[in-house]
């Protein structure tokens, strides 16, 4: 039953994905896009978009639209469909409830211990690796086009991506700001 293994991966991915919620959107595309294709990498990206302008953290967002969207894509209704996301959204978050409890008073006792201090070392290039892996595998033809297809959708796509990257890293816009730019450009521009 989808149910279980919607709680058997997104409990996975709870356990072992480091870094956040962006840390963790690759791992989330693979398993939900490629491993079990309960949905298409063109709704992953929607799920993306949408999980990124909600309130909340990115990971726990992209679970329960997943969740939904997987179960709502096997043919159920919109309870069944509103119990993925949930199911989901817990699996996710249940391996990292757990582990806090077991390791809050350890941790604060070890935490300045070489080796705990190693671990961490160790874990910040994966981290990095994380994000630039779940950027990457955004960069595709779904989200920019391609100039084979529609060299107009291409050309803004990419302008867009470059006044973003420009206008909240040099210019230091606000993120939010940018995405609302960048949306009433996308339909004034491409509708």
């Amino acid at each position: 039953m989808i149910f279980f293994e919607l709680f058997y991966t997104f409990f996975i991915l709870g356990l072992f994905g480091f870094g956040g919620g962006y840390g963790m959107l690759s791992l989330i595309q693979t398993e939900v896009v490629n491993n079990h294709r309960w949905m298409s990498t063109a709704e992953f990206t929607n799920v993306v978009a949408i999980s990124q302008m909600t309130p909340g953290p990115i990971g726990i967002n992209s679970a329960t639209y997943c969740g939904y969207t997987a179960v709502h894509n096997a043919g159920y209704d919109g309870v069944m469909a509103v119990l993925g996301s949930f199911t989901a959204t817990f699996a996710l978050v249940l391996p990292s409830f757990i582990l806090m409890i077991l390791i809050s008073k350890m941790f604060l006792k070890y935490m300045n211990t070489p080796a705990v201090q190693s671990v961490f070392a160790g874990l910040r290039p994966v981290v990095v690796g994380l994000l630039a892996a779940a950027t990457l595998l955004l960069c595709n033809a779904e989200n920019f086009s391609s100039p084979n297809v529609n060299i107009w959708q291409f050309s803004i796509s990419i302008a867009l991506f470059l006044a973003t990257f420009i206008g909240t890293m040099w210019l230091k816009i606000n993120p939010i700001r940018m995405i609302c730019y960048a949306g009433l450009a996308g339909v004034v521009l491409l509708y």
